[in-house]
Order: C-alpha cells, then structure tokens, then sequence
C-alpha cells in the first residue's frame, strides 16, 4: 500500500489508528513534502511577473531543485513504513533467540536511514526558503514563513525516530556517529529556519 496515494482523510485515519505505519517518520516527511510544495507555490506565484524579472531564472532553479524534494519526500513517506515494518517484527522475536540481537541491530539500522534521509532532504528546503523569502512575492511571503516552518517540524519529527532507534543500538560507535549528523543538522538549519521565518514576520508585521 502506498500512503502518498489515497486520499489526506484516509492517511489521517490510518494514522490516527494503532497500525505500526505510518507513524512519525511518515508524518514528517508529508509536512515536508507540504512545506517544500510551498515554496514551490511561492515560486510560481513570482515567475512571469514583470517585477521580478531580474530574478526569474534563479526562481526556476529553485522550483526544480524543490520538485526534486518533493518528490523525494513523498518517496520517503513509503519507505519509513518499508523500513519499520522489519523491526517492529524484530521486536517480537523471543529473546533468547541467539539471532535476535543481529535481526535488531540490522532493523534498527534501516530504521534510522530513512528518518536520516528525511532530516537531509527538509535541510535543503530550508535553505530554498531562504532564497524565496529575498527573491519571491511579497504578496506570498506568509507562505515562505509557514513552508520553512513546516520544513523545520519535520527536521525536528524525523530526528526523534532517528534518536528513538540509536538508543537501542549495541554498535554504539554507529550510533554516535549518526547522532552527531542528526545533532549537526539539527543546530544549523533550526537556527537558519528561525531566522527565515523571523525575517518573514517583521515583514509582514
């Protein structure tokens, strides 16, 4: 089943359900699919007016690039639900299984890759939403404020199923290493998303 193709009242209802999928990495990655979708919008509301002629072209480079996010983002909605499944079956495995702890840490380890790959991709966004709140449309700058909002929740959901699967790691090494990414990530582009979104604010008030 693919939760990026039924409709937002049944992705909701699933949600809101007790299956193990989606949950919060799906999630994450929808609100920045949504977000970066509206940067896309701010972008096309900007193009093809005279006023902002000078910078069309780096507006179509920023809608390609956020096409691309996009759709990789919805990509990754499926494959966080592909990734867990493995490892809540992991969890049910008896644990004096001798193969239990190596089935775990592999599923943990995938289970980490994908939230990972959503931090990178919302991380990009954002700073596409630093270039539309200098070069779009006034008239669509509360849509910059609200997509690099949503780009930074989603930052901030998919680190916490990236930290929620390295605590349960026994190669703590691979742990630290993806927590020290994630922490990374999570310092510099929060700290440029609120300054995106503290910009777009004095603006507008």
């Amino acid at each position: 089943m693919s939760f990026v193709t039924v409709s937002c009242t049944e992705f909701v209802d699933v949600l809101a359900s007790k299956a193990p999928v989606p949950g919060g990495g799906g999630a994450s990655a929808l609100v920045g699919a949504v977000g970066t979708a509206l940067g896309s919008m701010v972008g096309n509301l900007t193009v093809g007016k005279k006023k902002y002629a000078d910078v069309e072209a780096d507006i179509y480079a920023i809608m390609d690039k956020a096409a691309a996010l996009q759709k990789e983002l919805l990509r990754l909605v499926d494959e966080d639900a592909v990734v867990f499944e493995p490892l809540s079956k992991a969890y049910g495995i008896p644990k004096d299984d001798p193969n239990r702890e190596k089935i775990m840490e592999d599923a943990l380890k995938a289970a980490c890759s994908v939230p990972m790959d959503i931090m990178r991709a919302c991380c990009k966004a954002i700073e596409l939403h630093e270039e539309l709140a200098a070069k779009g449309s006034a008239l669509a700058l509360s849509d910059v404020g609200v997509g690099v909002i949503f780009c930074k929740s989603a930052l901030m959901g998919a680190s916490l199923n990236v930290f929620i699967n390295t605590k349960s790691m026994t190669d703590k090494a691979y742990a630290a290493q993806i927590e020290k990414e994630a922490d990374g990530l999570l310092a510099k582009y929060c700290a440029q998303a609120d300054k995106i979104y503290d910009a777009v604010i004095t603006r507008l008030r």
